[in-house]
């Protein structure tokens, strides 16, 4: 590196934004992540011996990730070679590899190939890196905050240590913070800033666990605060307000997130939380959800838990569903909650899935028999002819529009897959069910699954 190479370095250093500068050197420094750096754990351990192993790092932003490969760098002996795979391409590997391969041979030094984001990179890009990680020519950190079992190809993961970093708590984010305010070669030191408590609170709160986040805010508000007469740049409440401005949501429509809010969404309102309900709701929406996924798995979870304990449920939901192709975003959003929150506080049962689920059985592992012949439409003077529909008895002819006959295959006379609970408007069908079992002199509630 020559002289102006290091002097453009330094310049550069000095003007990056605060989460850059601030960015530690050593595990020492390191917050956070303390089951993967802390005193003693392999991982640490490896790295400070120089075996290192691929590894991918996966966690939410503002977590580590990058700058945990910049001291895995600086600890080792290996060459370091960062790429970000929202810019890089094939050719920026292969050019890594071949100076891998020349490096090894000159020096016998490794090579570290860092890739930030790595899940930005598609299959034939992985596929490129896959041999030189498997031969050893390089050692592969890969950065991503997308859950690498979906976004890394099998071949690849199986030659890393998945390796998964926790957000931030806020705690280690404050421990950040007051480090940034009080380092004067790298951070705010120079300016003499005081925080007030309830900024620096809100300020870990809008954060969302996400170090870079708090940083990068602290530093725009203190840049635009104005010293007082005795020099000291104090920094209210309204300042952080107006530097974070809302919270960051973190969410993925295609991504882990988009899975693990809709489960919360649905498992709240099987829990009758109307509280929670609209929480992930509002989560969801707010982050930019498109409404008809929500509303089709409202749709099923009116008929999956609730059911026939309150058929409306259903039509509530195809109501919503209506509001949402009628209305659009934003205004439908109440119609999403109110519907939510019937659910949420709608009787459930899930006698209809566990009935269903026992069919979908059946008909896969049974004989499948075909139609009773009385059971049989007779269209034509032939099928009238062979006993199609011969001895069925029309239910309206009879006392209540009831009649017992045989409605099922001969193999699976007696069962029951439908047994209504007693939530709700079950518990009127299963009073109406049971005053017809007895007129078959049958038990009032049969066993599931089992013949009468």
């Amino acid at each position: 590196m020559d002289m102006f190479e290091q002097q453009y370095r330094e310049k550069m250093e000095q003007e990056a934004p605060l989460a850059a500068r601030m960015r530690p050197d050593t595990f020492d420094d390191f917050v956070g992540q303390e089951h993967l750096v802390g005193e003693g754990r392999v991982l640490r351990k490896a790295i400070e011996t120089g075996q290192i192993p691929s590894i991918i790092l996966w966690g939410p932003p503002g977590s580590g990730k990058t700058t945990l490969a910049f001291i895995i760098a600086n600890t080792t002996a290996s060459h370091f070679s960062p790429i970000s795979a929202v810019s890089a391409g094939v050719a920026d590997l292969r050019q890594i590899i071949d100076e891998a391969k020349k490096r090894r041979k000159m020096y016998n030094q490794k090579t570290i190939l860092f890739i930030d984001e790595i899940h930005r990179f598609n299959k034939a890009q992985q596929d490129a890196v896959l041999p030189f990680v498997e031969d050893g020519t390089v050692t592969l950190i890969g950065a991503t905050t997308e859950n690498p079992s979906f976004e890394v190809i099998s071949p690849l993961l199986s030659r890393c240590r998945a390796l998964t970093l926790n957000p931030l708590k806020d705690d280690e984010i404050r421990i950040i913070i007051q480090r940034a305010l009080k380092d004067k070669v790298r951070g705010l030191g120079k300016l003499n800033v005081e925080l007030a408590n309830d900024a620096l609170s809100h300020l870990i709160t809008m954060s969302n666990n996400d170090a870079r986040i708090a940083l990068n805010a602290l530093e725009m508000a203190a840049l635009t605060t104005p010293p007082d007469t005795d020099r000291k740049c104090r920094i209210p409440l309204p300042t952080i307000e107006d530097a974070v401005q809302h919270r960051a949501l973190l969410y993925d429509k295609a991504g882990e997130q988009h899975y693990d809010l809709i489960s919360a969404l649905h498992k709240s309102m099987r829990g009758s939380d109307p509280d929670a309900s609209l929480y992930w709701l509002g989560r969801m929406l707010e982050a930019g959800e498109d409404p008809l996924y929500i509303v089709r798995r409202l749709v099923r979870f009116a008929s999956e838990d609730v059911g026939m304990a309150d058929p409306q449920a259903l039509v509530v939901a195809m109501a919503a569903q209506q509001a949402v192709h009628f209305v659009g975003m934003p205004e439908c959003n109440l119609a999403l909650a109110e519907a939510t929150v019937y659910l949420a506080t709608a009787p459930k049962s899930n006698s209809l899935y566990k009935a269903y689920s026992e069919i979908q059985e059946e008909i896969k592992h049974g004989s499948n028999e075909p139609v009773p012949l009385h059971l049989r439409n007779p269209v034509t003077p032939l099928m009238k002819g062979i006993g199609y529909g011969k001895g069925y008895k029309y239910a309206h002819d009879y006392p209540e529009h009831f009649v017992e006959q045989k409605n099922l295959p001969d193999s699976l006379q007696g069962k029951h897959y439908y047994t209504p609970s007693d939530q709700g408007y079950e518990k009127r069908v299963i009073a109406r069910l049971k005053a017809w079992w007895r007129k078959k002199g049958k038990p009032a509630e049969p066993e599931k699954g089992k013949e009468g």
